[in-house]
Order: structure tokens, then sequence, then C-alpha cells
């Protein structure tokens, strides 16, 4: 499944719409470096299909390319950071 990611700046969310349907993380700026990585979600007849995963790594990569340090809140972002290393240095 090829997954087109939006950042929407002024909403502070990067999304997908899948079948019609949203999947989303929201976060807040701390500061002007630091990204706080509030909420995923993916709605329920879209889960188990890496969703998410494409969406927070787009998030992640963002982060990575601006510069910015992440506070990940969420507990997705979390996960997904442990299991992927290479976004271990963006963490405060």
């Amino acid at each position: 499944m090829n997954i087109e990611i939006m950042h929407d700046i002024p909403d502070n969310k990067f999304f997908a719409v899948v079948s019609g349907k949203e999947a989303y993380l929201r976060y807040l700026f701390i500061n002007k470096t630091t990204m706080n990585m509030i909420k995923t979600y993916v709605p329920p007849e879209l889960r188990g299909q890496g969703i998410a995963a494409v969406v927070v790594h787009a998030a992640l990569e963002y982060a990575k390319e601006k510069g910015f340090k992440v506070v990940p809140t969420c507990s997705y972002v979390e996960t997904y950071i442990e299991m992927h290393q290479e976004y271990k240095a963006l963490l405060i």
C-alpha cells in the first residue's frame, strides 16, 4: 500500500487519508526547536496495516531534517523510536 503523508503545519499534524478515513499524528512545539508528539490515531477499521508507522516515520524524518528534538508523549511514538534506534538521537 502506497500511503501519501501530508503535513498540516497550521493544525500541527501529519496525516494520511486511507479509504476516506484520516489517520494522524498530532504535535505541539514546546519551544522553537522541540516537538512534543502527543497523539497518534488510526481509525479502528484501518488498524494493523502499518499506517501509524508510516505517519510517525514521516514526522520523525521531518524533525530530523529540521534539526528538532522530540518528546514522545504518545506511547506509540515512544515504542516506534525504541524499535528504530536511528531516531534515539532526536530525544531530549
